[in-house]
């Protein structure tokens, strides 16, 4: 093997044609002959390119519907004979095996044909064999062959080329290789994470495949290393958004957006709503009759925590917001749209990031969620539990008012997306008091009403708004201490999941309170 390599004959196949015609032209100008199938030899014949059929090289058509037409030992010797082996060199002159220097490979398109819905025939039709076929050969090979798998390499190849008389380094070679097991990899994960949830079972082996969107200045603190990628699902959220202004986000950023975007998209086909988001936990969430008095309700939950954080709206976002937006230091905006004028406003602020969805995302899509443990990872189904009025169960002698039973609904929507131990004082479809995190249930009740009081200081309020709030609770009050501390901050409704051994003694502390309580039997810990 030698550093630099000759290319002087490229197979090309390819589902995504984008610069393909450019790239084979450049090709041609080095004076690389093109071998090529199906639509992609007719892509660059009506270009004008001379090209010569895989089926002619091997001396067999492309059959069966197309699923036949690379794999064939003239194909996988000319990609995997080592050059400066006779006896490899041999096997080529007696079988007559030309030598291909360079793979161009994109897959047929599983990840969108599964994205857009399609029937299971149409599925399988859409996993492509020859191509990671031939990627791994050639990968294998890297020093002796260029396999290309990604659009944004073609510049790269032809600017080696340019460089060195037609030649690529060694260097380009085996980072190519690693791109395209990385991309063969991430295919598979695709196609086997399809398998899995047609089959209906806990997979005995499970992988996960990313793209990289960017590379990250530092992650969660500036001695670590960090990086953005995606997993090609077309889930509206801070991975498929566009920024419209604003320096790249950081680790925190993105963290902290996509927690604040899959809150808000809980309101999806409701009216405005608004939900502010610092270290991953809501600060405030709120509906109102307009989008401005949400964001305004939100933000008197907790003015304080609400500087520097995340803000995530489920409507277009109007200028009127945007500019009462303006009023404090924001890290990022994401919403579903934002009109021009807002995006006027926003102009004037360049240290903050907007982004826009062009939609919300399903909050009840069944998806997975991993978390990684030393030596393994965690893997179940993402949150998506939800209930309605007929799924409670009132355990008091008092019932719910109809106000009561609309705002303990909506502290529950809210309590499913608060680190646990969680409880959410909620009072007229508004956060008043938020306690997230806390190792026992009773100090987050205390600290979210705590954290009203303040708020009743700062805003010139007679009394906290915990006064004839509601309450939930994410998991099971495990004494009556919690639910007394709420009573005593002026709650006058708990929603919690029940469950608890000192579920009678709860009870029997809320009706002495006069509180109405219901059960919804469902958990939402968030860790």
């Amino acid at each position: 093997m030698t550093d630099l390599t000759l290319v002087r004959r490229a197979l090309i196949s390819v589902s995504d044609k984008t610069g393909l015609v450019d790239f084979a032209t450049a090709l041609a100008g080095h004076g690389v002959e093109l071998l090529s199938t199906g639509g992609t030899a007719r892509t660059l014949r009506e270009a004008g390119l001379a090209v010569k059929d895989v089926s002619e090289v091997t001396g067999f058509p492309e059959m069966m519907d197309g699923r036949v037409k690379t794999l064939h030992p003239v194909v996988h010797g000319g990609l995997l004979a080592l050059r400066d082996n006779d006896d490899h060199v041999a096997s080529m002159t007696e079988h007559g095996i030309g030598a291909i220097d360079l793979v161009v490979v994109n897959l047929y398109p599983f990840e969108e044909t599964v994205a857009k819905g399609a029937e299971y025939a149409e599925v399988i039709e859409n996993i492509d064999i020859g191509g990671p076929a031939m990627i791994r050969s050639a990968a294998k090979n890297h020093g002796f062959v260029n396999i290309v798998v990604d659009v944004e390499d073609y510049g790269v190849v032809l600017a080696e080329m340019g460089e060195n008389d037609g030649r690529t380094t060694y260097s380009l070679r085996q980072r190519l290789a690693q791109t395209a097991y990385a991309r063969t990899a991430a295919y598979d994960t695709a196609v086997s994470t399809w398998m899995a949830a047609q089959v209906g079972e806990t997979p005995r082996r499970r992988t996960f495949g990313g793209q990289l969107v960017q590379t990250l200045r530092y992650g969660e603190n500036p001695h670590q290393a960090a990086a953005f990628y995606t997993d090609g699902s077309a889930r509206p959220g801070v991975a498929t958004a566009t920024q419209h202004q604003g320096k790249e986000l950081s680790y925190n950023n993105i963290n902290d957006t996509d927690a604040a975007f899959e809150l808000v998209s809980e309101f999806a086909g409701q009216g405005p709503a608004c939900a502010i988001i610092k270290h991953a936990n809501p600060c405030g969430v709120a509906t109102g009759e307009t989008l401005k008095e949400a964001y305004c309700r939100a933000f008197d939950c907790d003015r304080t925590s609400a500087f520097g954080g995340i803000i995530a709206l489920n409507h277009e976002l109007d200028a009127e917001t945007a500019k009462e937006i303006t009023g404090i230091f924001t890290e990022v905006v994401i919403a579903p749209g934002a009109s021009a004028e807002a995006r006027e406003v926003f102009a004037a602020k360049k240290n903050l990031r907007l982004l826009t969805t062009d939609g919300l995302a399903d909050a009840s899509a069944a998806a997975i969620a991993v978390k990684q443990v030393s030596g393994g990872f965690l893997v179940q189904d993402k949150d998506v539990g939800r209930i309605t009025r007929d799924d409670l169960k009132v355990v008091t002698k008092r019932q719910p008012s109809d106000q009561e039973l609309s705002d303990l609904l909506f502290a529950w929507t809210v309590a499913k997306h608060v680190k646990s131990n969680a409880i959410i004082y909620v009072k007229d479809g508004a956060t008043v008091g938020v306690g997230a995190g806390q190792m026992s249930r009773v100090d987050s009740t205390r600290i979210a009403a705590r954290k009203a009081q303040d708020m009743a200081e700062v805003m010139g309020l007679p009394a906290p708004l915990t006064q004839g709030s509601v309450v939930a609770s994410d998991a099971f009050f495990p004494f009556a201490d919690g639910l007394i501390t709420a009573a005593e901050a002026g709650a006058t409704a708990l929603i919690q999941p029940g469950g608890s051994m000192r579920d009678d003694e709860v009870i029997a502390a809320a009706d002495e309170a006069g509180l109405a309580m219901v059960f919804t039997g469902m958990r939402h810990f968030r860790h």
